[in-house]
């Protein structure tokens, strides 16, 4: 039961600091802006899917919890 509650310590000591990062604007100049992300833009209109961005994430994000399963 100790092991979940560190787990769970560290995550959430993660999202702060990844809620902070955000939060300045470390992410505003390449997040959303990388090659393969969709946006289309047409009149009042826009459609934005990040798939190359969710790809990212997602390959941190299983680094991360692959370290922490050890």
């Amino acid at each position: 039961m100790q092991e979940i509650g560190k787990l769970l310590v560290v995550f959430g000591g993660l999202v702060v600091l990844l809620g902070l990062a955000l939060w300045s604007g470390v992410g505003a100049g390449w997040l959303g802006r990388l090659p393969g992300d969709i946006r289309i833009e047409r009149g009042h209109s826009a459609f934005y899917f990040p798939i190359v961005a969710c790809i990212i994430l997602s390959i941190v994000l299983s680094l991360l919890f692959s370290l922490f399963r050890r």
